[in-house]
């Protein structure tokens, strides 16, 4: 089952690396396929969908374009539940 909806909410980078891992499954595609396309290495590729959290944000723009997904950023619609500064 995907984790994926038209507007999915991540909040973790956990989420993120399962969503990208979903997304790749769903398009039937190995990691030494993406890996290729992101010219970089299939183990390289495997480290960050295992540790998402290590992507930089150029990083994430391409491999969501190469699994046919988009980035979006909203305002939130309640008051967050933790403080400002409080993951940094």
């Amino acid at each position: 089952m995907s984790l994926l909806t038209s507007l999915t909410t991540i909040h973790t980078p956990e989420q993120l690396g399962a969503i990208l891992r979903d997304q790749r499954r769903a398009k039937k595609m190995s990691q030494s396929q993406v890996a290729t396309r992101l010219n970089i290495g299939q183990s390289w590729f495997s480290e960050l969908e295992q540790n998402p959290a290590e992507l930089n944000l150029a990083r994430l723009l391409v491999l969501a374009k190469t699994l046919g997904l988009e980035v979006m950023l909203r305002a939130q619609e309640a008051s967050p539940s933790s403080t400002p500064g409080e993951d940094w």
